[in-house]
């Protein structure tokens, strides 16, 4: 079965990153996702500018950013400056007055738009915008730390989208407490791709390789 798998990279060892960029990329990661944090949006600070752009030029892989910040309108161009076309910008439309201008500029740099939806945001509430994005990243946690509790109920949420995502053209994105159950059950229904942290992928003894191999052997 395919889906993706993406490094969430707040949770890499800094004291290597280079090595951590290479390692995950030669073990079969499929991006590299970044959490840009804003300490207002979310309770939380997490990854710079700088930290973007150097994974940015030392990654062959493409790149995910998701942005939990304020009117990311605000600031959209020096994040769409320091990435690749068909890279991919998630926002959250509760953060932005009109989300739809900023999904238009991300449009207009050649960039893949989404949006992210925290547990506590309807699918109704973003109706319109599911046939602007081509991802969804479904927050299974409350965003901005990492080693969160699954919240349940997300996976009502997920059914939902995963009923509307062939009509709206958009693919199902999981963030937050990825572990191989979630994957078992729902790749299978049709969840593209998985945003792994340190339940799956970060802080093992394995190596990347071992690591990412072991859950694309999992059995469905």
């Amino acid at each position: 079965m395919n889906f993706e798998l993406m490094a969430s990279m707040m949770c890499a060892n800094y004291g290597n990153l280079e090595k951590e960029v290479k390692d995950l990329e030669a073990g079969g990661i499929d991006s590299f996702h970044i959490d840009i944090m804003d300490g207002r949006y979310v309770p939380n600070f997490a990854m710079s500018l700088n930290d973007l752009r150097y994974i940015a030029s030392a990654a062959k892989r493409p790149i995910d950013v998701h942005l939990m910040i304020e009117h990311p309108n605000n600031r959209i161009d020096i994040f769409l400056k320091s990435l690749r076309q068909g890279d991919t910008i998630y926002i959250h439309p509760e953060a932005e007055y009109h989300p739809s201008t900023t999904l238009q500029s991300i449009i207009n740099a050649g960039m893949i738009p989404g949006i992210a939806i925290n547990p506590g945001t309807s699918v109704e509430t973003v109706m319109e915008m599911l046939r602007i994005v081509k991802k969804v990243l479904v927050m299974s946690v409350n965003p901005g730390n990492a080693g969160q509790m699954y919240l349940p109920y997300v996976g009502k949420k997920i059914t939902k989208l995963l009923s509307l995502k062939e009509d709206m053209d958009f693919e199902i994105y999981w963030d937050g407490a990825c572990s191989a159950d979630k994957i078992l059950e729902f790749a299978p229904k049709g969840v593209r791709g998985f945003v792994l942290g340190t339940t799956l992928l970060f802080g093992r003894d394995a190596s990347y390789e071992e690591t990412l191999h072991n859950i694309r052997e999992l059995k469905f």
